[in-house]
């Protein structure tokens, strides 16, 4: 049973799904448990004890059935379900984006801007280019989005920026991961004027390495 759970937190490892889970700073506390528990395991074959036969075997079945389950199917989060039960992230940071030319920002770069200069009229019609998933929401359009984390996905939040997407093409579904060209216009959302990405065009894109925002 110690050296299946093993291998799964090393096959996590290698196979770079860590990504989906923690920050970087985390993956070598994760391949650190894996080798443990492997030790752990040989050591119980060079050194057998009795104590290990008096564990019910119910116990040991499903913990190796989950290991076993995980092998064959590792899980892979739906960022879109995840972030539409979670509040927005704060993305922080300072005054530096202002100095990025327009078509440099990233996602998060422009969730910043808007945060400390919200009037939409500062930035219609620069260009966009920003890349992220489909966060698909209630009464909305999708919106493009990224999961900003301290630690790991457990303490995922999202932010995300409106986007109005091409009327010649169908809505894009969740969790599909996208590069969208176009420019930042203004649109009337809830009584108020609000930023919105008018995009021009939309291409799908593999999934990054790192998917989660430090």
């Amino acid at each position: 049973m110690l050296a299946t759970w093993g291998v799964v937190l090393l096959q996590a490892w290698a196979s770079g799904r860590l990504h989906l889970l923690l920050q970087p700073d985390f993956h070598g506390l994760v391949l650190a448990a894996g080798l443990l528990l492997l030790l752990l395991a040989l050591a119980g074959l060079r050194w057998p004890s009795g104590a290990g036969r008096r564990r019910p075997g119910s116990a040991v079945a499903v913990l190796l059935g989950t290991a076993a389950l995980m092998l064959a199917l590792p899980p892979r989060p739906s960022l879109s379900t995840l972030a539409a039960n979670r509040g927005a992230a704060d993305p922080g940071g300072d005054g530096l984006t202002f100095l990025l030319p327009p078509e440099q920002r990233t996602l998060t770069d422009w969730v910043r801007l808007l945060r400390q200069q919200p009037d939409p009229q500062l930035w219609q019609g620069e260009p966009v280019r920003v890349s992220g998933f489909v966060l698909t929401q209630p009464d909305e359009a999708p919106s493009l989005a990224r999961m900003m984390v301290r630690c790991c996905l457990a303490d995922a939040t999202p932010i995300s920026l409106p986007v109005r997407w091409p009327a010649t093409a169908p809505l894009p579904p969740a969790d599909r991961w996208l590069a969208v060209d176009g420019v930042m216009g203004v649109e009337r959302h809830r009584g108020g004027d609000r930023s919105i990405v008018l995009a021009r065009q939309v291409r799908p894109i593999p999934e990054p390495a790192r998917p989660l925002e430090p």
